[in-house]
């Protein structure tokens, strides 16, 4: 049976609320919600960016290395979309390149060299707390639909509450924590990804795929999987 769309869309939200429990993996909880969005909303890649201890900005997740590189282009210009949507709170959109060149001339250039025509940048947000930013890049010029805007809207509020789950505002340190052990998981999940597309003679993307699948497949957390690799305890076949 063909799965529809919207058949796609309640897998997601159900594959996000299973994580609330009082354990789970961050970095897989977001690598899949940009996985998902990208497959809905016809995006052609996802990232988000999430807020550190140190008030900066990351590139915790995205679907591939052009849109970790232009993520990671604006935190080094300091302007462009996704910082501008964690900035205001509020969706951010341009349509087209002409749109992006004279908003954000840097982002422009870069995004032009990844191939991507428009942007849609989505604050993960809970009231007035602003983690981040998910942010979908499309090869084809155009806005998400008002519906696309709200279901995705939808899906990253509910990412956030997960994130948030069982904390109060009084408690932002112990959430900021949990934040930051995600982020220094990721500079080992990189290092992962690294040594095993050096070992494997695979790209970054096909080495990543291989480090989720080991630890879905052996319900291990992914940070745990990635050191195992890199201090050669573990062999990926």
């Amino acid at each position: 049976m063909t799965t529809t769309r919207e058949h796609r869309l309640v897998d997601t939200f159900v594959a996000l609320t299973d994580t609330l429990v009082d354990d789970y993996d961050v970095v897989d909880l977001l690598q899949t919600l940009v996985d998902r969005a990208v497959e809905i909303f016809d995006a052609a890649a996802a990232g988000i960016l999430l807020l550190n201890q140190d008030h900066e900005l990351e590139v915790l997740a995205s679907t591939s290395e052009r849109s970790s590189f232009v993520g990671l282009l604006q935190l080094n210009a300091g302007d462009g979309p996704c910082i501008e949507c964690f900035t205001t709170g509020e969706p951010v959109s341009a349509e087209d390149p002409a749109e992006m060149r004279r908003r954000w001339p840097v982002f422009a250039a870069a995004s032009a060299e990844a191939g991507f025509s428009s942007v849609h940048a989505i604050p993960m947000r809970l009231r007035d707390t602003v983690l981040g930013s998910l942010n979908l890049f499309r090869e084809d010029e155009g806005a998400l639909s008002p519906d696309d805007a709200l279901a995705a809207q939808a899906l990253t509020d509910v990412a956030t509450i997960s994130i948030l789950q069982q904390r109060t505002l009084e408690q932002a340190s112990v959430t900021q924590a949990q934040l930051q052990r995600a982020l220094d998981s990721r500079v080992v999940i990189e290092q992962a990804k690294g040594f095993i597309a050096h070992t494997h003679h695979v790209d970054m993307q096909a080495a990543f795929a291989m480090l989720r699948q080991h630890a879905r497949a052996n319900r291990e957390p992914l940070v745990d999987v990635a050191r195992a690799v890199t201090e050669r305890r573990l062999t990926l076949s």
